[in-house]
């Protein structure tokens, strides 16, 4: 029987394992949902930004204000990636190690000089792995990133471009487009490219003047682009790892079924054998 109890063994930490999956499968739905709602709210906002600078953009402002300024070459950029603190979210965090090596990649062949400032554990091994020194490195963001997360994040580099020591700055995350559809992307966030305007161009009366509002409004669609690829990033691990859990659940009730199927063969051969035994006993004694 030492088959059976292998067997039995084996079908006790699967079921183990599947009660694991399954609670971890719970959990990342209950925090999909919360993140989901963080994109929804978002994205209404940074559409409204974006609406108010292209109204209020101008050739002319364009030259006042740094955060505008087209270089005519990207000597040096920095790259922030944002991958997760924690795994068993099937591709996610490879995806977006995948799309950093290509940016990286596209940029040095360019002769740009590349920084590269990471966040979450995932992206800090896997560069310090390969030997790449990070400008800096952050996995004290939790699963509820928020405004303030994206403003420690940005304002350094937006500091590093208003005194020029930085012609680019770009944002690699997961763009939530569905809980199916969560494809790594690379956003240019400096300099600023004004948005086009939809519609004719409308004629307001300011106060204060467009130079003022801009003032306020060029660090803020800044920083609100990077806390938009924050939350939006958030959502994309959360829909991975339900996902995953999900099949890892799936799979485990799918060996489970071949386990038991296995092992009630393995019994009931035994049972056989025994069987044909003690008729054979029994025979040998008449």
């Amino acid at each position: 029987m030492a088959k059976g109890r292998e067997l039995k063994g084996r079908i006790k930490s699967v079921e183990n394992t599947r009660k694991i999956t399954r609670t971890m499968e719970m959990v990342a739905t209950s925090k999909l949902k919360r993140a989901t709602d963080r994109v929804a709210a978002a994205r209404p906002y940074a559409t409204a930004i974006a609406e108010t600078i292209a109204s209020l953009y101008s050739t002319e402002l364009a030259e006042r204000f740094p955060l505008l300024r087209q270089p005519a070459t990207v000597r040096r950029a920095a790259v922030l990636l944002l991958t997760s603190n924690r795994g068993l979210a099937g591709a996610f965090n490879a995806n977006l190690l995948k799309e950093a090596r290509a940016t990286i990649a596209r940029l040095e062949r360019d002769g740009t000089e590349v920084e590269l400032h990471v966040v979450g554990k995932k992206g800090i091994g896997f560069f310090r792995y390969l030997g790449r020194a990070l400008a800096t490195s952050r996995t004290d963001i939790t699963d509820r990133p928020s405004a303030q997360d994206a403003t420690s994040l940005v304002d350094a580099l937006m500091e590093g471009f208003t005194n020029g020591s930085l012609d680019a700055v770009y944002v690699i995350s997961s763009r939530f487009n569905s809980v199916l559809s969560t494809p790594p992307q690379t956003e240019r966030v400096l300099p600023v490219t004004p948005p086009e305007q939809k519609g004719a161009r409308r004629d307001y009366l300011l106060f204060p003047s467009a130079e003022r509002l801009l003032t306020e409004l060029l660090p803020l669609y800044v920083r609100n682009t990077v806390y938009r690829a924050l939350v939006e990033n958030e959502a994309s691990f959360q829909s991975a790892q339900r996902t995953a859990m999900k099949n890892a659940t799936d799979n485990a009730g799918d060996i489970l079924t071949n386990l038991r199927r296995t092992y009630n063969r393995a019994r009931q051969a035994q049972i056989t054998q025994e069987i044909a035994e003690i008729v054979g006993g029994a025979a040998a004694l008449e």
